[in-house]
């Protein structure tokens, strides 16, 4: 049985400076195209984590550079670097924190129209469908199990730092971009950063 390795690091002040001196690595935002439209590091491609789960093998021929996986604080990608590592990659790194550290260091950043991010989504329906079978078991006494249903799925996901709601609702069309196939995202690779 093998045992998960903690990933390799990069705080925000190090990417900063690496990005400042010319010696940029390949920034891989693995967050959902909506979120990545809202707000993303200059020089960063989107490449959503799921895409980058069915795809590892198409896109791993443009990743022979260092590479850095952004995500909004550091959860998705950590599972995007348990994804890719077992496809040689010799550098890839996660920034710790993710977009929030980066945000916080106030380092550049490109803005896009405002949409809430996934995890906000998530707390949003989550709440909206245990306060609703709260509220109707009032009147439909077993209600109340789509509520406890709701706290096992949002403990699961805590326990093993996954999140089927989240993944459900990252495939809605609100958080997917007009550049969310592999056809795009590896004609962005070959091309060069969006900015």
């Amino acid at each position: 049985m093998t045992t998960p390795t903690t990933p390799s690091t990069l705080d925000a002040a190090t990417l900063r400076e690496l990005i400042d001196s010319g010696r940029a690595p390949r920034l891989l935002d693995v967050r959902t195209p909506g979120e990545f439209e809202t707000s993303h590091i200059p020089g960063s491609y989107n490449v959503p984590l799921d895409l980058l789960k069915e795809h590892r093998d198409e896109l791993r021929g443009h990743l022979d550079e260092d590479v850095v996986l952004i995500c909004r604080s550091g959860a998705r990608a950590t599972r995007a670097e348990q994804v890719l590592a077992g496809s040689g990659l010799p550098r890839l790194k996660v920034l710790k924190g993710g977009i929030m550290a980066w945000q916080a260091a106030h380092a550049p950043i490109a803005q896009g129209r405002p949409r809430w991010d996934l995890e906000r989504q998530v707390r949003l329906v989550a709440g909206a469908v245990v306060l609703a079978s709260i509220l109707g078991s009032v009147f439909v006494p077993q209600l109340k199990w789509v509520a406890g249903f709701i706290g096992a799925g949002l403990t699961f996901a805590a326990v093993t730092n996954t999140c089927a709601m989240g993944m459900l609702l990252g495939k809605l069309p609100y958080n997917r971009g007009a550049s969310c196939d592999l056809d795009s995202i590896v004609g962005q690779l070959r091309e060069g950063p969006a900015r």
